[in-house]
Formats: C-alpha cells, sequence, structure tokens
C-alpha cells in the first residue's frame, strides 16, 4: 500500500546490471565469485567439449565471476574445493571421481556448493548415489539428433526467465531412468510430440534444479552440439544455472505438483479475472501483466466460488530500480467491484520493499512483519523475477518467498476468516509498475487451525 524509504544501494547497483533478455549479466561480487568448468570423460567424449568450456569462461567475463577449467580430478580435494561457489560438471562421462575425490566433493555440497549439470552430466557415475541424487537423473538413451520444442514449466527461475513459454531448438534429447520431478523442480521439459524417439510417456523434463543435502543443484539436458554454445539463448540459460548455484540469484526449487493454472500468460486465461476499481493490468505478448493506474484489484472470479484451504503461487517482478514500486497479492475477500472490500475484509501479502515492517513485501500488511532477515536473504533486486507461494490452511496463512518461508499468521478476526475467499493481485497507482506471471493454484484438503 502506502510507501517510505529507499532501496538500498547495493541492491540498486545489483538491479542495473541486468542485462539482454537471453544472456542476463550477474550481479558483480566483492567477494570475487570463481566456479570450476569439470570436463573429464570416462567414456563417449563430446566434441563440443572444448566450446563449452569457452562459452563458460566467456559468461565469466561477462558475468563478473572468474572461471577455472580442468579434466584433472585432484581438483577434488576440500581445501580446492572451498575456492569455488559452483562445479559445472560438462558433458563428463563414466567414472571421473575416485571414493576420496567423491567424499571431498560430497562435503563440498553439504557445506553449501553449487552443481551445474550439462547435458551428459548425466551419464556420469551411475555407482555413486550421492552424485545420482544430485543430478537428479542418470542417461538411459537417445534418438538422434532432430529439432524438438522445449516447454518453460517456470519462468521464474534466473535460467528460465529469458525464454519464451515454447522454444523450439535442435539438440541430442535425453531419455532418462526415472523423472526428478517428485524429488526436484522441474524448469523445462520436452513435448514429445514434437519429435521422435522420447521415451518418457509425455512427462519428459529436460532442465530442473533443487536444494540438495545443503547445496544448490541446476542440471540442463540440452547441449549436446556444438552450435549450442554459440546461441545466445542457450548460454543465458547455462548463465541463469550458473548464478543460481553460486547464490547470485535465489529461486525456489521446492519440486511442484498438482498445481492449476489461474493465468497462463493467454488473453484467454484472463476471461475469469475481473477488474475491481480504478487502473488496470496490460498483458504482454510473453504473458506477462503489468499495473497502470489504481488502486485497484485485478481478482479471479472463475466459478464465483472461493477458494477454502489452498497453496497460491505466482511469479512477480518490480520494473523500478529504486525498488519503490508497489503492489501486493490479495487473500481471503468476498467477490465486490469495489477493491477496499479485499482491505477491509482480507489479507494483502505486501509487495514493496522500501516500507515499514509491518507494510514491508512479505509482510501481511498492516498485522504481521515479515522475517526481515529471511527475507532480505531470499528477495532478488528490481528487475528480477521473484516467487511467492502464499499458503491458506484453516485460518493459518503463511508465506514463502523463492522457497524460504518468511510469515506465519493466524487470523482471529470472524469478519477476516480465511475458509472461503477470493484471491486477486493489486495495481496500486500511477507511479507503481510491478509484473506478475504464471499464477497457479493447488487446492489443499482441509486442515484445523
Amino acid at each position: 500500500m502506502n510507501t517510505t524509504g529507499r532501496w538500498t544501494t547495493a541492491v540498486v547497483g545489483a538491479a542495473l546490471l541486468l542485462g539482454c533478455v537471453s544472456e542476463p549479466a550477474a550481479s558483480h561480487s566483492a567477494d570475487g565469485e570463481r566456479v570450476l568448468v569439470f570436463s573429464k570423460t570416462a567414456g563417449f567424449r563430446h566434441d563440443s567439449i572444448p566450446d563449452g568450456v569457452a562459452a563458460v569462461k566467456q559468461l565469466g567475463e561477462t558475468g563478473g565471476f572468474t572461471v577455472d577449467a580442468t579434466e584433472d580430478a585432484n581438483a577434488f580435494t576440500p581445501r580446492n574445493l572451498r575456492r569455488y561457489d559452483a562445479v559445472v560438471f560438462l558433458s563428463t562421462t563414466g567414472d571421473v571421481l575416485d571414493p576420496t575425490q567423491q567424499r571431498a566433493f560430497e562435503g563440498y555440497i553439504r557445506q553449501g556448493g553449487g552443481y551445474v549439470g550439462i547435458h551428459a552430466a548425466a551419464d556420469t557415475e551411475y555407482d555413486w548415489a550421492f552424485y545420482g541424487g544430485l543430478a537428479g537423473a542418470y542417461f538411459q538413451s537417445h534418438p538422434a539428433i532432430q529439432p524438438a520444442t522445449v516447454v518453460a514449466e517456470d519462468r521464474a527461475h534466473p535460467s528460465m526467465s529469458g525464454l519464451p513459454p515454447t522454444w523450439n531448438r535442435t539438440d541430442e534429447w535425453y531419455n532418462y531412468r526415472s523423472n526428478p520431478r517428485d524429488r526436484a523442480h522441474v524448469l523445462a521439459s520436452l513435448d514429445e510430440s514434437s519429435y521422435t524417439g522420447g521415451t518418457m510417456n509425455g512427462d519428459h523434463p529436460i532442465a530442473w534444479c533443487q536444494d540438495y543435502q545443503g547445496g544448490r543443484a541446476f542440471y540442463t539436458g540440452l547441449g549436446h552440439t556444438k552450435e549450442s554454445y554459440a546461441d545466445p539463448t542457450f548460454r543465458g540459460h547455462v548463465l541463469g544455472g550458473i548464478r543460481y548455484a553460486i547464490g547470485d540469484v535465489q529461486a525456489d526449487c521446492r519440486p511442484e505438483n498438482g498445481y492449476r493454472p489461474l493465468f497462463d500468460g493467454t488473453a484467454e486465461s484472463l476471461d475469469d479475472w475481473k477488474q475491481a476499481g480504478p487502473g488496470s493490468f496490460t498483458r504482454s505478448d510473453d504473458g506477462t501483466l503489468t499495473s497502470s493506474g489504481g488502486m485497484g484489484m485485478l481478482w479471479y472470479a472463475g466459478s464465483g466460488q472461493g477458494f477454502g484451504s489452498y497453496s497460491l503461487k505466482l511469479d512477480w517482478k518490480m520494473a523500478s530500480a529504486s525498488g519503490d514500486d508497489n503492489s501486493g497479492v490479495f487473500v481471503g475477500f468476498p467477490p465486490s467491484d469495489d477493491p477496499w472490500s479485499a482491505v477491509d475484509n482480507g489479507y494483502e501479502i505486501q509487495i514493496d520493499a522500501t516500507d515499514v515492517p509491518e507494510k514491508t513485501t512479505g509482510s501481511v500488511y498492516g498485522f504481521r512483519s515479515a522475517d526481515l532477515k529471511k527475507r532480505d536473504r531470499a528477495l532478488n533486486p528490481p528487475g528480477e523475477w521473484n516467487t511467492y507461494e502464499i499458503r491458506v490452511e484453516g485460518e493459518r496463512l503463511r508465506v514463502w518467498l523463492n522457497g524460504v518461508k518468511i510469515n506465519d499468521f493466524t487470523n482471529t478476526d470472524p469478519a477476516r476468516s480465511l475458509r472461503d475467499g477470493h484471491v486477486g493481485i493489486q495495481n496500486h497507482g500511477a507511479d507503481d509498475q510491478v509484473s506478475f506471471r504464471d499464477i497457479r493454484i493447488k487446492e489443499l484438503l482441509v486442515k484445523g487451525d
């Protein structure tokens, strides 16, 4: 709602470093982030490896992190690994580390290290269970190199934020021995009807991320061909995965299953939404809704029924480099053409990190502040996408920001009961531009307070 204060200079600086859509620049860190590219092979060797190493080094030069490259497994010692914020397994194959080196890498991940697996990283270390869990799935087979359609499932993750909803490209498309969806967060999948040789029964993840035993892991099955590493869109995909792995940007990498879209980016999906009050939201060709004017609210009418117990997820970002934009997500309010009905009868999860604690990003506006230390660590700066999960169970309201729980509030006011209400997004005023996309919901079994 109302704003005071200013965004910090450090965050403003990070926001100004954002680059082109297909290959976003990483924020430069005074700590001097460092990445190790490891490309040892004990099986099939991809002739694209030199191109991949060169590409990651170039991404480091423009993205503000140092890149070392090696095929010497002796680099995997506790002391040496401590130098790196992430290790990239670039089309490694077979058994590439001995037991001592494996233990060193396990310790590195458990102490918060980052892992990036590219393409044949899934064709590596089949007898090392820790690595199999970290990579997310093992390679099984592949058809001939051919064009296929990649479907973006999470466009808020930095590896996906520059991609369109569908991406047509040529590569060698891996089938995997298991589906990682239940244990990792799927970022992109293959449309098996768009090519021949897919064997995963129509649910074919091809890129994913996860928090794994204390560390961060990102894997992409793309990257077989030399041409991939000259493609700006693919390079942006890899750079986003590296930025996530080194902790330069935050993302929700918890497994996500069972959600249905309320707004999927199409004009048709807006048919179930109604504008209350002044101002509006504008839909762009990439499926993003951006606020203008106000103070109003776009709310989901659907069948006319409210929601009881549910998990609501949506992606949002601010336009202003100062962070002094304002919006919010309303829950638990009755249907009305008056946006103030939501203010008076529901709750707002605030978006505006410049405001006072009980009215700042992640707060239940005017009622309960977010855990500000956790919020600050989880929050991406203006210009970057963030993901909210707002979970309502009975009268309990919890908020996750980029996978980190930052608020836990229980309603005691019968006039604001959360047990049957609607959801909406706020357009705050003429000077406030906040964008939303991929609004989805999963209805939960009813639980007691």
